[in-house]
């Protein structure tokens, strides 16, 4: 099978509008959903309840370790890419049966958590937590792959446009558990979302299975490791050659101006005088919209003028709009509207940016080892960002809001240089370009 599956890069307005509800699109909102909804409820929902139940602040901390399997994900990457799930492969394909079984363990997930008492024990609630960010990340593992073999380079960026709306309906899905512990408790919230999680996952049975290489059965451990780890890392120096450090280096710095800056916002917002009721109307009620909004206004743009030419525009307006947050920090009157604007706008850029940056992803994995490779570059700059975010508070409390912000916002300049340099001298592969299968048979 060729690894290359490219059309025409521009098309008219309506074929792209047109292109946005293709079944295979559609369902890739579903899947989005189904990938966001165990990451909010072991990040933010649980810490929620266990503080409630006055578990202590050190013990929710540790909890915060569990989300590393998104990171660490990574590892079983390959198994995922290669091994049969017993039973279900056969029949619904390899990607659909890790979806489904995935979909699965985060049910059990859940369903072990809503019978867990945080205020006796949390030993219990600890395993339903590692049950679902293990299966959580798995899941995403297996969607991430699907997505990348389902659709051509050009249709990445829809694809990626689409996952960010159903991610972002999954934080607003999981904000809805708050409703529901309060008229009834957590335990039932949990097991709602169980139910919820259940509902969507349905959607497995009604995409199709993208076709994909007949590998041939390994003969010993060494051969396995080799077909099945080594040549997934190495087919990116292939590709890529000498520009492979440029191209690591820009995965890993993308968005690590925006992952910094983060964990430091709502604290920010209240220094500042900002009210509970204005930073929760804009942040949870406003602030999901320009997010989705910029990821479809990415997928149109990007191709009419290209995926690079957006990665640079993105990276450019992250840096502006991060920047904004010192600002924000300086007023002394904490009008609403100045919270709308820095908000939006930043939220704006991250929709646009993200999307961008998860097409370049995708485009640069070679659809024989889709799954290990998405699951390696993701947690390249995972791992950076989320290290760097655990010293923000200290950053913040020695330099003070505004140049805490306005140092996190040049942590994106450069990203912005990469870009700039592989946009004007990279070869096709750095710019996340296949090869057409016509130059594939020419080699």
């Amino acid at each position: 099978m060729s690894t290359a599956k490219i059309s025409p890069t521009k098309r008219n307005w309506k074929t792209v509008i047109r292109s946005y509800f293709q079944p295979k699109i559609l369902g890739m909102m579903s899947l989005g959903f189904a990938s966001g909804l165990p990451f909010m409820l072991i990040y933010s929902e649980l810490a929620y309840w266990m503080r409630k139940e006055g578990v202590d602040l050190s013990v929710i901390g540790f909890f915060a370790w569990i989300g590393l399997a998104y990171t660490a994900k990574v590892f079983w990457a390959p198994l995922v890419d290669n091994l049969k799930v017993p039973f279900l492969t056969a029949r619904l394909g390899h990607r659909r049966s890790w979806m489904l079984a995935a979909i699965i363990g985060t049910i059990i997930g859940m369903l072990i958590i809503a019978a867990s008492d945080p205020g006796t024990s949390v030993r219990q609630l600890a395993i339903g937590a590692v049950i679902l960010a293990t299966s959580g990340a798995t899941l995403d593992i297996s969607i991430d792959a699907w997505r990348i073999e389902a659709a051509p380079d050009d249709e990445q960026t829809n694809m990626a446009a689409t996952y960010v709306l159903g991610y972002r309906l999954a934080i607003i899905g999981a904000g809805l558990s708050y409703i529901v512990a309060d008229f009834t408790n957590w335990n039932i919230a949990y097991f709602v979302m169980a139910c919820v999680m259940a509902t969507n996952g349905l959607i497995v049975f009604f995409i199709k299975e993208p076709p994909r290489d007949i590998r041939r059965k390994m003969q010993n451990i060494g051969e396995s490791v080799e077909e099945y780890v080594v040549k997934p890392f190495f087919s990116f120096l292939t590709r890529l050659g000498g520009w492979t450090p440029l191209v690591f280096l820009l995965v890993a710095t993308y968005l690590i101006s925006d992952k910094t800056m983060g964990p430091m916002a709502k604290p920010m917002y209240q220094s500042v005088g900002f009210t509970e009721m204005q930073v929760g109307l804009v942040s949870s009620f406003f602030g999901p919209w320009p997010v989705i909004v910029g990821g479809f206004v990415a997928g149109a743009i990007s191709i009419r003028f290209g995926l690079m030419r957006c990665l640079l525009i993105g990276s450019f307006l992250m840096v502006v709009t991060n920047a904004a947050f010192a600002w924000l920090s300086t007023v002394s009157d904490p009008k609403t509207a100045y919270l709308f604007v820095t908000v939006g706008a930043d939220n704006l850029a991250a929709g646009f940016a993200t999307t961008i940056f998860i097409a370049y992803l995708s485009s640069l994995c070679d659809l024989k080892f889709a799954a290990t490779q998405y699951a390696f570059l993701s947690a390249m700059f995972n791992l950076i960002g989320k290290s760097l975010s655990g010293f923000t508070g200290v950053m913040a409390d020695k330099m003070g809001f505004e140049m805490f912000f306005i140092f996190s916002a040049s942590l994106g300049i450069p990203a912005m240089i990469f870009a700039l340099i592989l946009f004007l001298f990279g070869p096709n592969a750095a710019k996340g370009i296949r090869k057409t299968a016509t130059q594939a048979e020419k080699g």
